[in-house]
């Protein structure tokens, strides 16, 4: 069974391909967090459209909050799962009105990281995936996303076990990756399981890390050349 390079290595080679991915904090938790929850199980192209349809029909969070639910669909409808995703962002917007009114999450920059992520995951429709995605794209902590490109390649790699839940590879990949690497880890994996290592027929022919993948290794993956 071949054994996973490093993470810094794992970067390193893909940053070849796909560049060296750069952090710059978007400021704003709420935001990040209604863009994670449109994000779920569609493109970025079709969540990004979502969000902005939100953006024109409503004012405020506030606004959003408080209309009804199926307006509220309709107006993300273009994203996919609307009638899921739209409560999952009322009630989240909910409980964070109730527990700071004027919308403002810069306190979660100053608190005890894993006390900012257990107030996020308290939220409705929390799981740590949205809550590590806040707090790394909005405030710059040191959280891992792991959304499901992510998970695959650590997969094949062999970093994860194949039958690990999306949480224990949250925890798996925070203590394998130094937290300075968490972004550019986050993202080169995105970036090669959305180009590259796909879901069906990735193409190992071009892959950087095929020498060292176990997926590949042991012939578990159908791969276009």
């Amino acid at each position: 069974m071949s054994t996973p390079p490093a993470a810094r290595e794992i970067i390193e080679r893909l940053s070849e391909l796909y560049g060296r991915p750069k952090l710059v904090p978007s400021g704003d938790p709420v935001t990040e967090l209604v863009l994670t929850i449109l994000s779920q199980n569609t493109s970025d192209r079709n969540s990004g459209r979502a969000f902005v349809q939100l953006l024109r029909r409503y004012r405020s969070w506030a606004e959003v909050m408080t209309a009804p639910e199926d307006e509220v669909a309709a107006a993300i409808a273009v994203g996919g799962l609307a009638r899921q995703k739209a409560p999952r962002i009322q009630a989240a917007l909910r409980a964070i009105a109730e527990r700071s009114p004027d919308w403002d999450l810069a306190f979660l920059r100053e608190l005890p990281l894993e006390e900012a992520r257990r107030w996020l995951r308290s939220l409705p429709g929390v799981g740590p995936k949205t809550a590590a995605c806040v707090l790394l794209f909005a405030l710059g902590r040191p959280a891992m996303p792991v959304d499901t490109h992510v998970e695959r390649v650590a997969k094949r790699l062999g970093i994860v076990p194949e039958k690990a839940s999306a949480e224990a590879a949250h925890e798996l990949l925070e203590a394998w990756v130094d937290p300075s690497d968490y972004y550019a880890f986050h993202m080169s994996l995105i970036k090669h399981g959305r180009r590259i290592c796909t879901a069906r027929a990735p193409r190992c022919g071009e892959c950087p890390l095929a020498d060292s993948c176990s997926a590949f290794q042991q012939g578990a993956v159908l791969t276009i050349r």
